[in-house]
């Protein structure tokens, strides 16, 4: 089986390469992106073809390489708030248009597609879980550009959705719970807003700069570790069960408040050395969401994934505590 996974060079490409290439020596992958970084440890394994390009401008040549494959994940895509507000458009461009194409080429081809959704289809909706053929997905108004993002995977959602009703196109939507790991983000870049909440928490400890709560951080989300969420991954590229289905891929169990959350990060990295100085410098503040992300910004309260589906049909549950996440992090950034 020939594996094309766009936007290798990623986070969750490059530990989806790492597992298949470790675990699964009968599947090829064609491994594209205009960044290698995170996979240059890969690049001399013969089941690894990387191809350095641009979904954007190399829309020909990954035409071609659609055609060639046999599944498709499409995980080019830019996940981080503080660009859905400030510069919208770059985001609807790399994450809908550009993936648009590579949708229509898969229906052209006959191609299996697995495609990356996220948890913020659900925006707003109230649910306790979010379930993922009942919730509603909850937006908020125009000027809010943030929802540019979630507004994005939801109509390709639905785009994909219709597709296999249509033209039989074979699907799989996942929809990540903020994933944690290895390789996330880099913990070295200094400014507030270049990461995810977790590594962004670990790079204002590492400078020393204080960690700042929006909105108080009393916001609930649930984290899972990386190897859980590829785990399932794997059990849907070897599941016919999981054609025409939606999975929540997330751990209920972890779940805990941004307070909490940044609270734990300190408490863990007064125990590295390479932290422990900067750590004592750290004070944990209250920020408004206009003032650290700009007025186009809105928050979600509360995101807690039902991941029944995945329980029943993939047999998959995540394995990884809270606690055993945050240090398996850590260790990779600063032991």
């Amino acid at each position: 089986m020939n594996i094309l996974i766009i936007g290798a060079g990623g986070f969750i490409g490059s530990h989806l390469s790492e597992e298949i290439l470790k675990n699964h020596r009968g599947w090829r992958i064609t491994a594209v992106d205009i960044l290698s970084a995170k996979i240059e440890h890969l690049m001399s394994d013969n089941n690894f073809n990387f191809v350095r390009a641009d979904v954007l401008k190399d829309t020909d040549l990954v035409d071609g390489l659609v055609k060639n494959c046999d599944v498709i994940f499409p995980l080019a895509a830019i996940a981080n708030p503080l660009v859905y507000v400030q510069d919208p458009l770059k985001v609807f461009e790399l994450d809908f248009e550009a993936n648009l194409r590579i949708i229509k080429q898969a229906v052209k081809y006959d191609k299996r597609v697995i495609f990356p959704s996220t948890s913020e289809v659900y925006g707003m909706c109230s649910d306790e879980e979010f379930q993922e053929d009942n919730s509603n997905c909850v937006t908020g108004p125009i000027c809010k550009q943030r929802w540019i993002y979630s507004c994005s995977k939801q109509m390709l959602d639905r785009v994909i959705y219709a597709y296999g009703i249509r033209d039989g196109l074979r699907y799989t939507l996942f929809r990540p719970f903020n994933w944690v790991g290895p390789r996330l983000d880099d913990v070295y870049n200094e400014n507030n807003g270049s990461s995810r909440v977790v590594t962004q928490f670990l790079s204002n400890i590492l400078c020393g700069k204080s960690i700042h709560l929006i909105n108080g951080g009393s916001q609930i989300r649930c984290f899972t570790y990386i190897s859980d969420g590829i785990d399932a991954l794997i059990k849907i590229i070897g599941s016919d069960s999981a054609d025409g289905q939606i999975f929540n891929i997330g751990n209920p169990y972890n779940k805990c408040s941004i307070k909490e959350l940044a609270n734990k990060i300190v408490e863990l990295a007064a125990k590295y050395n390479k932290l422990k100085e900067s750590v004592k410098k750290v004070k944990i503040v209250d920020a408004s969401s206009d003032d650290y992300y700009g007025k186009s910004y809105q928050d979600v309260s509360r995101r807690v994934p039902s991941i029944k589906n995945a329980e029943v049909l993939l047999g998959w549950k995540p394995i990884v505590d809270m606690n055993e996440l945050l240090v398996k992090t850590m260790n990779f950034y600063f032991d």
